[in-house]
């Protein structure tokens, strides 16, 4: 058991150096965004032209969907499967563009409020 324990602290340390002397990259953040609500993460790269695209593809997704669900059997199901097509795209779109320019998040001076720059 204590080899164990010695394993993961080990590891732990490995991983907090390895963290610490990353570079400060909060790409992931418009990436989750994205897939969550298709267009939030394009929102957040600036890139609202682009997010009207998205969101607009996955509303019509939906709708369209649904509308031909109405005439075809079975079709209901191919609804999910689009959407999460779609979403998975957004979100890996938002996440390469925010890891291109180097989006990051953090606290202002005063600590009370939140900033992001590019």
């Amino acid at each position: 058991m204590r080899k164990v324990v010695v394993v993961l602290v080990a590891l732990a340390m490995l991983f907090v150096a390895f963290c610490a002397s990353a570079q400060n990259n909060d790409a992931w953040i418009p990436g989750l965004a994205s897939f969550v609500l298709p267009g939030l993460g394009q929102v957040l790269n600036d890139q609202v032209d682009r997010a009207i695209v998205h969101f607009g593809v996955d509303i019509a997704i939906w709708a369209l969907g649904f509308y031909v669900g109405s005439f075809l059997p079975y079709s209901y199901y191919a609804i999910p499967v689009l959407h999460l097509g779609w979403a998975v795209y957004s979100g890996f779109d938002a996440y390469n563009v925010a890891k291109d320019t180097g989006f990051s998040i953090g606290l202002v001076e005063n600590g009370v409020s939140l900033s992001y720059s590019f």
